[in-house]
């Protein structure tokens, strides 16, 4: 399966490259807004409204950005870039932030590459560098800041919708204006998401937090350093079983806490199953791994067989072709790092073994215990050979 990837770098206010991706991207979101009756659901000046609200500092840029769109159907162009309450739509994704030889979040966008917008943007809006993958145009599904802040979303796992905005676009404001993890966290409680999704936020400092958004309740923020497909708990078993949002989050888990995992070899974790996801047609394949590196402001977008490296210095325009197939081997970052000293604690026999056990005594405690009974059995990415005797002899 192919796929096409730009990297595109306008260094100043909105102008002729981000209009012309407007207008090479707008047909297929017409026609997702179209299926989806988008524009009859609000009008445009509560659209407008809400941006005001909240996100005022963005109103000059959504309104220049508007001014260079030229299409029959501006009104809905124009509402649909103020971002409030886009269309439903899922992913899932995993992310996660170490700091070992330096700070660096490592995430997997998994999607369906029918509906990947495929621009690896460099953007200078409101006086400050920004990169993006870029999604709905003017959002981000993952990005970096000159200042070095770092934000990376995956799928909340809960089919709730509600009044707010689409994640992307609350993640290009956090970009545009704020400048450390405690400032993103500050915006991230106060801006409504029209459904869950997990942002986790790292800086140059190495803070980090993860929080949990959702349209029907509060956000939870949390110091976990890497996320998956659910909040707190399954709150939708058949979206979790697909996903496996339960296995990859322990497969994380586990390599963060193994004491020789150093952050190559966490991106090379990324590059295979089962972080790494192969079901494109069903729409769960793994379309690109990045990795933002906030302390050197570089970033890394890999795929298998392929790696790219931007920094804000160096930013080469290119358009580049992407297979996609489970059987190609990822190039590794690292030639020395050692596929097998990665695999040797986490996915292969231990991870086998603690799964395989869960499921013996699944049958024996409820369904919110065995998340415990994973972190017993493996608190720090080894077996507790001890713990698992004691649950073993336990009577039936």
């Amino acid at each position: 399966m192919n796929i096409s990837f730009k990297t595109i770098a306008e260094q100043t206010k909105a102008g002729a490259k981000w209009q012309q991706l407007f207008h090479a991207s707008w047909p297929a979101y017409r026609s997702w807004l179209n299926a989806s009756e988008f524009g009859q659901h609000l009008s445009l000046a509560d659209r407008e409204s809400a941006l005001r609200k909240y996100m005022p500092k963005m109103w000059e840029t959504y309104e220049h950005l508007c001014s260079l769109v030229h299409t029959h159907d501006k009104e809905l162009a124009k509402s649909f870039l103020t971002g409030f309450c886009p269309p439903a739509y899922l992913g899932a994704c995993a992310q996660a932030v170490i700091r070992k030889e330096e700070i660096q979040l490592v995430r997997n966008y998994d999607y369906h590459p029918n509906l990947l917008e495929g621009t690896f943007l460099l953007s200078n809006w409101n006086g400050q560098k920004v990169i993006v993958n870029s999604d709905c145009l003017i959002g981000a599904l993952d990005g970096m800041n000159e200042s070095g802040l770092c934000v990376s979303l995956t799928f909340g796992g809960r089919k709730q919708v509600g009044l707010g905005f689409g994640i992307p676009f609350i993640l290009r404001y956090i970009l545009e204006f704020c400048t450390t993890t405690k400032e993103a966290i500050t915006e991230l409680k106060r801006i409504p998401s029209h459904m869950s999704y997990n942002v986790t936020v790292v800086d140059k400092t190495g803070e980090h937090k993860t929080i949990l958004l959702a349209p029907d309740r509060l956000p939870v923020v949390t110091t976990a350093a890497f996320a998956t497909n659910h909040q707190t708990k399954v709150s939708w078993p058949e979206n979790a079983a697909f996903n496996q949002t339960i296995k990859r989050a322990n497969f994380i888990k586990s390599l963060l806490h193994s004491k020789d995992i150093s952050g190559a070899q966490l991106t090379t974790a990324f590059l295979h199953p089962p972080l790494y996801n192969t079901t494109f047609k069903e729409g769960f394949g793994t379309l690109y791994t990045a990795v933002y590196k906030p302390e050197s402001l570089s970033v890394q977008i890999l795929w298998p067989q392929k790696t790219i490296l931007r920094t804000f210095d160096y930013f080469v325009e290119e358009t580049i072709p992407v297979y996609l197939h489970q059987s190609k081997r990822p190039v590794l970052l690292d030639e020395k790092q050692n596929l097998e000293d990665i695999f040797a604690h986490t996915d292969n026999w231990q991870y086998a073994v603690v799964d395989s056990l869960v499921r013996t005594f699944a049958s024996k405690i409820p369904k919110q215990q065995q998340e415990e009974l994973r972190t017993k059995l493996m608190p720090n990415g080894h077996i507790a050979w001890e713990v698992v005797l004691d649950y073993w002899n336990q009577p039936s």
